[in-house]
């Protein structure tokens, strides 16, 4: 098949390359930044607009349709509102299938309130969370403050230790997009799940080390517990492909904080590691069987150069668009 990913400037769009360049599928790279790394990295490559343009939406319908892309990836979070809410228009203008969710399912993904929202609806257990500007001591010391929506990599996240420090807090300026929420020791799973058309596929459950809030050592693990909980929280959600689901495991219980309704900067990771996301889409989508064998195994990631001539530069600049390329992501 022939797939197109956008954001391949960043972790989520390069990491779904990696996972696609092992297989038969051939990759289209789309991105906003004329020096975004995944654009140089794919055979074929487009500098597109970024999402709140009026030119997102049209420069990618001409770029699926002229490609004849059929399965297009998302790779910014920042665009899964817009493709969410244009997906069957895209999809019968184009013929492209969009891997991506239901706009209430987007939505509920990028606002920790609506989060917390649908795992108490849900019966789940949830951190309990509040809004920053509302909240009225319900919560013991210390308690986590971070943005509700819109929030990436840990950026903003703190601990807060007194009542002292918090009011300070929300005298700043970005507290009006602030949750207050209660704070959890236990440990730290990244897990990616797939769900397609209201069936569960199947999930892989990591530990992680974080390093500026990115994942940067991942250690594979069997938990059937957390397995079978996933299972029922995404079948509640029904997201549409990957969705990446953030939890503590605390005294037994899992805890989950976040979830992406999207692949993730490990989707590389997962499929090194048998669980391979945006393949099993494509499998999904041709009317293959969907299968895995996820092997345990430590990840250590580490950086990659990939080395642009300033003629490729030149030629995306004044064109927009590349092709035939030799540089390949994590070659």
């Amino acid at each position: 098949m022939k797939v197109a990913v956008t954001g391949v400037g960043g972790g989520v769009g390069q990491s779904i390359l990696k996972a696609l360049q092992p297989t038969s599928h051939e990759t289209v790279g789309i991105d906003g930044d004329l020096l975004a790394t995944g654009l140089y990295g794919v055979s074929c490559a487009y500098q597109g607009y970024y999402a709140n343009t009026d030119k997102f939406l049209p420069f990618l319908e001409k770029v699926c349709d002229q490609e004849q892309v059929e399965v297009l990836f998302p790779g910014l979070d920042a665009e899964l509102p817009y493709l969410a809410r244009s997906k069957s228009v895209v999809e019968k203008k184009t013929g492209t299938r969009v891997v991506v969710s239901s706009p209430s399912v987007v939505e509920i993904a990028d606002d920790k309130l609506l989060t917390y929202d649908f795992l108490e609806k849900n019966g789940f257990p949830a951190l309990e969370t509040y809004n920053l500007l509302d909240y009225d001591d319900q919560l013991d010391f210390p308690v986590v403050v971070k943005p509700c929506q819109g929030g990436a990599r840990s950026i903003g996240k703190e601990v807060i230790k007194d009542s002292a420090t918090l009011e300070e807090f929300k005298k700043t300026p970005q507290a009006q997009n602030y949750v207050v929420q209660e704070y959890s020791t236990g440990d730290e799973y990244t897990c990616g799940t797939l769900s397609l058309d209201g069936e569960f596929m199947g999930a892989i459950i990591m530990t992680r080390q974080l390093r500026c809030g990115d994942t940067y050592k991942a250690f594979v693990v069997q938990d059937e517990k957390i397995q079978d909980y996933l299972q029922e929280v995404i079948m509640a959600l029904n997201p549409w492909g990957p969705c990446n689901v953030q939890l503590r495991l605390q005294n037994g219980v899992p805890y989950i904080f976040e979830f992406n309704a999207r692949c993730s900067g490990t989707t590389a990771s997962r499929a090194l590691a048998g669980f391979n996301e945006p393949l099993m889409v494509c499998d999904y989508l041709q009317g293959e069987k969907v299968s895995f064998k996820i092997k345990e195994m430590a990840i250590l990631r580490y950086w990659s150069e990939l080395t642009v001539s300033y003629d490729q530069i030149e030629k995306m600049k004044h064109n927009r668009y590349l092709e035939n390329q030799k540089n390949y992501l994590g070659r």
